[in-house]
């Protein structure tokens, strides 16, 4: 993976705090070194007239490279007591100390010097153009070399607790089972991994074979809406690092691009307000998104294995029904509103997708009986019913014993979805929460749905009289929670009506 960025901006002046009680002193100083340079950097000044003025700057200002410190101001000692403040209270080991004073006689104690890493100390007469500015780089310079060194030791600190944050965030993103968990998980583990506030991540979509165009799908976000994130100059950077595929950034948007060998498919990760990612970042994010991309093709092959899964599972679901003259959009509707009972009894993401795809298998036991039963178009009688009845026990020995969740969650709806909540119904008279609470809402939405519609027995019932039926059998024949729940969101369960007609 390359990563592309602008060039390294341009480094500030050195910050110099000047702390004298004669402003005379700061003029002459700051005239002294204006035509100073170190590593094509000058200075830029910081003014204080007392020891107070002097610790107030330096605990606002926390990259002051040299401090000029007069020993005697408000007090004899207030230099030195800004020195030791410096190092001990503020904690301040970088910035470098040059002592001055006006007073001959007045040298501080070898103990001071040694003690509060003091850099030099001048008497002020003493300190004309040339030592003045060969002070100031010997300090410089040591500053230089000391932030160099504590920029190492925070780079290999950062690496090592990156490395460890990576390990950390690989091992969660390997949890998520799904497309949409897998990407939100993602998400927050780079946002965490660089500390940022905004993301997206997209997968390419295959290109169309009549325009040549393509369209990005956006499986999660952090922070801004799609509709302001995906402006055309951010669409222009996706298209351009998809044609290169090469991950860059420009301005404050770094695109990155992973291709998925396996899949044939790509997915864009889109970072927003990021100037530039550092060295050790984008080598982080690196050793990240090589474990993403495998952990990406296991997900897409899982994807569309369930996909497939649930394909033929609605298929099947067709042929049943359509063997017994049911309305061919019947296992699509109930699928749907299993859903949306799902989602409203508060069942995890994982469940509801699960429930959706096996629904439409709770009647595959009618594929072995006969069709003198099956499409009888007058009452059963006994016997015929007892044939009937033994639909749930086929269906259940047809999908049992597969270890896959849909088909182990169609098995279990199959052989239960007839049961009935007082314990009268068939084929184990199973009662209440015995019965397993994927085949107590497809009861409630199968219900629901042949009451909705027309069969060769009845006509449609309006939706007044149908709502009023559900309430009549709660209790016995359903559970009452998942009834209160489809008739709190009948507008979404008569939405899906209208989307999938007989």
């Amino acid at each position: 993976m390359s990563f592309l960025s602008s060039a390294s901006p341009k480094l500030p002046p050195w910050k110099v705090l000047l702390v004298d009680d004669e402003p005379d002193i700061h003029d002459i100083t700051k005239l002294t070194l204006t035509r100073f340079r170190l590593d094509g950097r000058g200075l830029t000044f910081l003014h204080a007239y007392s020891g107070a003025e002097a610790k107030e700057v330096l605990a606002r200002e926390k990259d002051i490279a040299l401090v000029f410190l007069d020993v005697v101001m408000e007090r004899e000692d207030s230099g030195l007591e800004v020195a030791r403040w410096m190092r001990e209270d503020l904690d301040n080991q970088f910035t470098r100390i040059v002592l001055r004073t006006g007073q001959p006689g007045q040298a501080p104690e070898e103990r001071v010097i040694v003690n509060y890493d003091i850099n030099d100390y001048k008497e002020k007469t003493e300190l004309d153009r040339t030592k003045l500015f060969t002070t100031t780089f010997a300090a410089l310079r040591a500053y230089r070399d000391i932030m160099k060194v504590e920029e190492a030791r925070q780079q290999q600190m950062h690496y090592r607790e990156g490395l460890e944050r990576v390990i950390a965030a690989s091992a969660h993103i390997f949890q998520q089972r799904n497309l949409k968990d897998f990407a939100n998980g993602l998400l927050q583990q780079v946002v965490a991994l660089l500390r940022l506030e905004t993301s997206m991540l997209l997968r390419l979509r295959a290109a169309t074979a009549i325009t040549g165009e393509s369209d990005y799908e956006v499986l999660a976000r952090i922070g801004e809406d799609e509709e302001s994130l995906l402006t055309p100059a951010l669409l222009a950077q996706l298209d351009d690092a998809k044609s290169n595929r090469i991950s860059r950034i420009e301005g404050d948007t770094y695109v990155g691009y992973f291709p998925n060998d396996n899949s044939g498919k790509a997915s864009l990760l889109v970072l927003k307000g990021v100037e530039e990612i550092s060295e050790i970042d984008a080598k982080l994010l690196e050793i990240f998104c090589s474990g993403v991309a495998i952990a990406f093709d296991n997900i897409l092959l899982n994807q569309e294995i369930t996909d497939t899964q649930a394909e033929l599972i609605l298929r099947l679901g067709d042929v049943v029904e359509s063997r017994s003259n049911e309305a061919g959009n019947h296992v699509r509707r109930m699928a749907e509103v299993c859903h949306i009972l799902a989602k409203a009894a508060g069942l995890p993401d994982d469940e509801t997708a699960v429930l959706r795809h096996a629904a439409p298998m709770h009647d595959i036991g009618k594929i072995a009986t006969p069709d003198s039963v099956l499409l009888k178009p007058g009452k059963l009688d006994a016997a015929e019913w007892e044939i009937m009845k033994q639909h749930p026990t086929v269906g259940m020995s047809i999908l049992d014993g597969s270890q896959r969740p849909i088909l182990k969650a169609a098995a279990v709806i199959a052989h239960q979805h007839h049961e009935k909540y007082d314990g009268s119904g068939y084929p184990q008279g199973l009662k209440g929460q015995d019965i397993h609470l994927y085949a107590r809402i497809v009861a409630v939405a199968d219900v629901f749905d042949a009451l909705m519609h027309k069969r060769c027995y009845k006509d449609a019932w309006p939706v007044e009289k149908v709502t009023e039926h559900l309430r009549e059998v709660a209790g016995h024949h359903l559970d009452p929670q998942f009834v209160e729940l489809l008739i709190q969101n009948i507008d979404q369960a008569l939405a899906i009506n209208e989307r999938f007609p007989d």
